[in-house]
């Protein structure tokens, strides 16, 4: 098998290291970047010639742009770029602050914006590369209290199909991973919170209890193994759930959409106006 080059953001904890970790042991090369390194000191030392740490704000565009040029310049090319840096931001759209609105999006999108046109030269001139976009099943349908979290992913989920587009002709390929619950740090330390309204008090209990019926963490160990199937097809896959969840909400949510708009066609229909011949 010939080793692949990867670059991946948000590599100090979750799926981040888990890929890192998956990708260095069976001997490729990785660039890490995270905006504390502390983490990845054990694979550093492990690993010192295949790994490269670098410390990165992803929200930072020179400092991506150096990062995925330095990236390059050391390994000699860039075969998977996994845009994995995120956060989730807890509180009703009428909760979050402006500046914790522009937060979420300068991370979740943009950073995976600017990582994306940095990296995108570098695959061009190769004629090859495979962009991996870390979604959600939050990037397909929505819940109540992560409103803009949802907002960051489904615009994520909208670049990336348009890109897919427009690469395919450079050979490179693109991958949107969506997956369900896991048990990393999502919702804990490296979340934010809107500061609460009463008004909605009721509400979020609601959710609380539904957010634990709907699915049993996954291990992300175990995503390891499923995302090297990824990275190795011939053909991979412009969108994959990671989990089993996520299908059936899918199914649902998009059988409703499909319903209503057919409930509605008519009313479309008139918004148009009469054809002229």
């Amino acid at each position: 098998m010939v080793r692949k080059v990867w670059f991946i953001t948000g590599t100090s904890r979750g799926f981040g290291l888990e890929w890192t970790t998956a990708a260095l042991e069976r001997g490729d090369k990785v660039v890490a970047t995270a905006r504390k390194l502390d983490s990845l000191k054990t694979l550093a030392d492990k690993y010192p010639d295949t790994l490269l740490p670098l410390e990165l704000d992803v929200t930072n565009k020179e400092a991506v742009s150096s990062a995925v040029d330095q990236g390059y310049e050391h390994f000699g090319s860039l075969d998977v770029v996994i845009n994995n840096a995120g956060y989730g931001l807890f509180g009703m759209v009428e909760e979050v602050s402006e500046a914790q609105a522009r937060a979420q999006m300068e991370t979740n999108f943009f950073g995976a914006l600017w990582v994306t046109q940095a990296a995108l030269p570098h695959l061009r001139a190769q004629k090859s590369g495979h962009i991996i976009q870390v979604s959600s099943i939050g990037g397909i349908t929505a819940f109540p209290f992560v409103g803009l979290y949802h907002a960051s992913k489904w615009a994520l989920e909208g670049l990336s199909q348009s890109l897919a587009q427009e690469v395919r002709a450079f050979g490179i390929h693109v991958t949107l991973i969506e997956p369900a619950g896991f048990s990393t740090d999502w919702s804990g330390s490296s979340a934010d919170r809107a500061a609460a309204l009463p008004a909605y008090d009721a509400l979020k209990l609601e959710v609380a209890e539904q957010r634990k019926m709907r699915w049993v963490p996954g291990d992300p160990v175990a995503t390891r193994r499923a995302l090297l199937k990824i990275v190795d097809a011939e053909k991979p896959p412009l969108r994959v759930f990671f989990g089993e969840a996520p299908l059936a909400m899918a199914k649902a949510d998009y059988a409703s959409r499909i319903a209503l708009w057919e409930e509605w066609q008519a009313v479309a229909v008139e918004a148009q106006g009469e054809q002229k011949a």
